[in-house]
């Protein structure tokens, strides 16, 4: 994107200081309360603290400033200046790097020489095609890939962990410098790329073209000798973020395990195809439901089932249940707690299954790892306190 070409305004109401903040690294302090403002601290390698900043506007992305105790206060352009050298971006000057840096957050579309948006590429049907995407090692420039991770609190040794499986991907089709995240498709047992799923700066996802999400998967195989007879659990998430975020949250528990343990992506859409052959291919596994704690998510987990033990299933949503039909059977679940252990009650299991949902407050475990509860508990922060009664003291003195 040219310089001229920048609109920092219409980039502002896309690009939020908490949007930065939890890309360099910064977390909720929630004991700080919840409310107009929210406290983000960067901690240091020992627990402490390298910075803190109080963010107001929270669900306002273009109204949004940010102050320090020691009266320090801007907006997200300020923020990004203060910050300029660790996006890994490089530019003429500190505008061109802020100009960059928030356009790749907004995911402002790159152009290539024909004007053509990866919305018209993508829509187009056609097989993967590696010849298009420029890739490497992620190890050959970890430092730059953090930055995309550190957004999603995703720690270095939680991607040193992953990385053989991870790829820097360059769509080739665009005039652009900038590497994204891809987890690399395969069909279980194949060392062959069908596609990937890519992720970038801010909330840029997305699927590479012709990416075959129907039997293939990103599939982390962390046993010693690959020998599928060996593993003995199978993790399912939603997405690469995901179950990488479970893998960090809960690495000291699954670490007796972990050599006989797989971690699989099915990149967002569920597909009996991509789950039933990978379990077939693991045929001595416990397959395990990570994926997101709603409605959704619970589907999945109960569908996965279905496909596993190749019962034929009904699962719909309607407005107050989960409803299964069953061999002419109608059940209706609850649609806030139901689980895959609920078809316990009328089904059953000849495979052995679990259940690891992220904790209530959170939608999904990236969230746990974020520390971003999507209830927010409307506690008014020591901040808005402060407002309120400074409003009631200024009140009391009129007239």
């Amino acid at each position: 994107m040219k310089e001229h070409q920048v609109d920092f305004k219409a980039l502002k109401a896309k690009v939020g200081i908490d949007d930065i903040a939890f890309s360099l690294g910064y977390q909720i302090d929630r004991k700080a309360g919840l409310g107009r403002y929210i406290e983000l601290v960067l901690p240091d390698a020992v627990g402490g603290r390298r910075d803190t900043i109080i963010v107001s506007h929270i669900y306002d992305k273009a109204q949004q400033t940010f102050f320090r105790r020691n009266g320090q206060r801007g907006d997200v352009i300020s923020f990004i200046q203060e910050n300029a050298h660790s996006f890994g971006i490089s530019g003429r000057n500190n505008w061109d790097i802020i100009s960059k840096v928030m356009a790749k957050f907004a995911n402002q579309p790159i152009e290539d020489k024909a004007k053509q948006t990866y919305a018209q590429i993508g829509s187009v049907n056609k097989p993967f095609d590696p010849k298009l995407y420029h890739t490497e090692p992620i190890l050959q420039n970890l430092d730059a890939a953090q930055y995309i991770f550190r957004q999603r609190n995703i720690k270095k040794e939680t991607i040193q962990a992953f990385a053989p499986w991870i790829h820097r991907v360059k769509d080739t089709r665009f005039d652009s410098d900038y590497f994204n995240i891809g987890f690399p498709y395969v069909q279980p047992g194949s060392d062959k790329v069908e596609g990937y799923e890519i992720r970038g700066y801010g909330s840029f996802k997305r699927k590479a073209t012709g990416t075959n999400s129907t039997t293939a998967a990103w599939i982390v195989d962390l046993s010693n000798g690959h020998n599928p007879q060996d593993i003995k659990i199978v993790y399912f998430a939603e997405s690469a973020y995901d179950i990488m975020a479970f893998y960090q949250a809960n690495k000291a528990r699954l670490q007796a395990d972990l050599d006989k343990s797989v971690f699989v992506s099915i990149g967002g859409t569920f597909s009996n195809l991509q789950v039933g052959s990978i379990m077939d291919y693991y045929a001595n596994a416990r397959a395990v439901d990570c994926f997101d704690n709603d409605v959704p998510g619970r589907i999945y987990g109960m569908r996965m089932v279905g496909v596993v033990e190749k019962i034929p299933l009904n699962i719909v949503q309607t407005d107050d249940a989960i409803r299964v039909s069953h061999n002419g059977q109608k059940h209706k679940l609850d649609p806030q707690k139901a689980t895959l252990n609920n078809l316990r009650t009328f089904l059953h299991f000849k495979r052995e299954y679990g259940v690891e949902k992220a904790p209530s407050a959170f939608k999904d475990w990236n969230d746990v790892v974020m520390n971003k509860p999507s209830s927010v508990i409307l506690t008014k922060s020591k901040y808005e306190r402060e407002d309120n009664l400074r409003e009631k003291r200024m009140g009391g003195l009129k007239m």
